[in-house]
């Protein structure tokens, strides 16, 4: 069963494509005007193994708000179709990522019920040209879009690049275990016999 989708969303402030495939191999073709962002989303697709192409249009000028949430509520939607009724998957997954003195924790619930729990410190207000209070947005906008419970603590760790990357690293591996098929599983994995 083939698990890709594809999604534009056109508004005012922004012109967004994105077509993912949950069983690929890591390729990322990606270009949304924020250099940061688009070595994130890089990361993302690489370490989940999800072929991504993200071709966004934003209003820059205003700035990197409208871009960077916009993105997330387009990838939550491209998850949530490519995933569509659910069937065999593992819906829960979690990670601890470590990189350099930075540690992560990411664990999703594919539930269809959003939530977002984040908690992290930053200590500069960008990374590059983003700001870094936009990565809570991001992920704030993917979760709900997707329908999934996530939660994303930084453990530990002062460098703000690497905690922002550590972040959509480990939640690159969570998701990528959630989404995962177990040959176990009958149906969907609830006792309610469903995930919406």
């Amino acid at each position: 069963m083939s698990r890709v989708a594809k999604i534009t969303r056109t508004t005012k402030e922004t012109d967004i494509t994105i077509e993912l495939n949950l069983d690929g191999k890591g390729i990322g073709k990606v270009d949304t005007g924020i250099g940061f962002f688009d070595h994130m989303l890089l990361s993302f697709a690489k370490h989940g193994f999800f072929d991504l192409n993200v071709q966004c249009k934003g209003d820059l000028y205003v700035d990197g708000h409208h871009t960077v949430e916009d993105t997330g509520i387009v990838l939550g939607q491209v998850i949530k179709k490519a995933l569509g009724d659910k069937q065999g998957i593992k819906r829960y997954g979690s990670f601890l990522l470590p990189m350099d003195e930075t540690l992560v924790l990411c664990a999703i619930d594919l539930s269809g019920r959003p939530y977002l729990n984040f908690q992290a410190e930053f200590t500069q207000e960008k990374v590059g040209y983003m700001d870094t209070e936009l990565v809570r947005e991001f992920f704030y906008a993917v979760s709900y879009s997707a329908g999934m419970n996530l939660h994303i603590k930084q453990m530990d760790g002062t460098n703000n690049h690497h905690i922002i990357e550590a972040m959509f690293k480990a939640f690159a591996k969570a998701l990528d275990e959630a989404c995962s098929m177990d040959s176990r599983i009958q149906g969907v994995l609830s006792t309610k016999g469903t995930v919406e």
